[in-house]
């Protein structure tokens, strides 16, 4: 199934909302699997200094994924299919 990286610019965000945000964004993804819409968290990167952060979803399509952010109320400036390459252990 395809990647897709979802990237936000979230300035002035603090730890815990962010721990929230990656919370609703795992929970909405399991929901949307469990209504037959299959969709993964895979995990997310965030850049302080940037207040810049990039998520991976695993999906079928970029629509799912958008359908899934949208629904958890998590801001994002764009969604592009990308490639994990975290190596097997």
């Amino acid at each position: 199934m395809p990647v897709y990286m979802v990237e936000r610019s979230l300035p002035g965000i603090e730890m815990d909302q962010l721990a929230a945000a990656q919370k609703a964004a795992i929970e909405t993804s399991d929901k949307f699997t469990a209504e037959g819409k299959d969709v993964r968290y895979i995990r997310t990167t965030f850049v302080p200094g940037e207040a810049h952060c990039m998520c991976l979803f695993e999906a079928p399509n970029a629509d799912v994924v958008k359908e899934v952010n949208e629904t958890a109320q998590i801001p994002f400036t764009r969604i592009v299919e990308a490639l994990d390459l975290t190596p097997k252990s």
